[in-house]
């Protein structure tokens, strides 16, 4: 007697869909606008948030860099020339080069995949480091337009 598998109990299947803990919130900072804030303790290596993504052309993205999205959104394919706008706090959370948490994109099923990189306390702020990995320190877009006009004005 032969046994027939399952193929279906054999698949990975990575779940697409939202996910948004009640525990995070949004508030105003003094200095750098809204911010994502948990009030429980997020413990290293747990998924905080899955953010599906919005995503649109490489002539989109410039037609957007002129519009205050351009803050917003993030590079997004293997090439990085397309961009996409996280739903749910995704794109809500701010850049630090000592972040708590990390972002996984997922260009197959267009997601962010938020985990923390350290145990989150309660009232923190979360924060991500825009270069993707949370220890590159390269200066990020604003700050190289800044050294770019500094450089162009002296």
């Amino acid at each position: 007697m032969s046994k027939k598998t399952n193929k279906k109990s054999e698949l990975h299947i990575k779940t697409l869909t939202p996910f948004l803990p009640e525990h995070l919130f949004v508030a105003l900072t003094p200095d750098r606008g809204r911010a994502v804030f948990t009030s429980k303790k997020i413990k290293k290596g747990t998924v905080i948030e899955i953010a599906p993504m919005i995503v649109f052309s490489e002539k989109d993205r410039n037609a957007i860099n002129d519009t205050f999205i351009y803050e917003y959104y993030f590079e997004w394919g293997k090439s990085g020339r397309k961009g996409a706008l996280a739903l749910g706090f995704g794109s809500l959370y701010n850049h630090s080069y000592t972040p708590n948490a990390k972002y996984n994109p997922d260009f197959d099923l267009n997601i962010l995949e938020f985990e923390a990189v350290k145990d989150i306390l309660p009232g923190d702020e979360i924060t991500v480091n825009y270069n993707l990995d949370p220890h590159d320190d390269t200066p990020v877009w604003w700050e190289r337009d800044k050294i770019k006009n500094k450089k162009q004005h002296s």
